[in-house]
């Protein structure tokens, strides 16, 4: 009989054991969100000002649920990175299954924003409620870029909660392996989405290229 195990339920150990995924060593593994940045205009960060000055105003006032905080923060993001444009589609929510050979079992969820780019998954954005860390999420998104169709191309994802991003890399070349950026917050004084805006379109580059 198929075991179906929810993706919200796996944690990082369970993706080591049933994928034999490895986190990258390699300091030049994920240089993608360090190297070739764009620079944003001053429209642009004055925009990135109003998102996080919103932001900061409903998270003191109310409880955000998932839905809110994908209108409030994630929807401009993917805006200025330009992925409501050509030649980029957007799914929300697709479902995602990923078979675990030998062991009859299937992973099985939701992934919240998936970014296409002709057929090619370039990035996961997992949303998780404000209150819940992003460490909640990783083994989530991970699961699901195992699921990427194209397994011969790195897949990109982004962890965030509102409050605070991650970027993932994955690849499936041999042995699955796997590295994350540092962690930027709305909470610092730098508005730290400048950055996660710059990475987001550094990461749709590079399919264009």
């Amino acid at each position: 009989m198929v075991q179906t195990i929810p993706a919200r339920n796996l944690a990082l150990g369970d993706l080591i054991d049933k994928f034999n995924l490895q986190r990258a060593t390699d300091d030049q593994f994920f240089t993608e969100w360090l190297t070739d940045l764009p620079e944003l205009s001053e429209v642009e960060k004055q925009t990135l000002d109003r998102v996080k000055n919103n932001y900061l105003y409903l998270i003191e006032r109310y409880s955000m649920s998932e839905s809110i905080v994908k209108m409030v923060v994630l929807s401009p993001l993917l805006d200025l990175a330009g992925f409501y444009q050509p030649p980029y589609r957007v799914e929300g929510e697709p479902s995602v299954e990923i078979v675990v050979e030998d062991e009859g079992e299937i992973v099985r969820g939701q992934i919240d924003v998936l970014v296409l780019h002709h057929q090619l998954w370039i990035l996961v954005v997992e949303s998780k409620r404000n209150t819940a860390s992003i460490e909640v999420g990783i083994p989530q998104a991970l699961a699901y870029m195992l699921g990427n169709p194209n397994p011969e191309k790195p897949t990109f994802g982004l962890v965030t909660n509102g409050s605070y991003f991650g970027f993932l890399k994955l690849t499936q070349q041999g042995v699955p392996q796997y590295a994350r950026s540092d962690d930027f917050s709305l909470y610092r004084r730098d508005n730290e989405l400048y950055s996660v805006v710059s990475i987001l379109k550094r990461l749709g580059n590079l399919l264009l290229q």
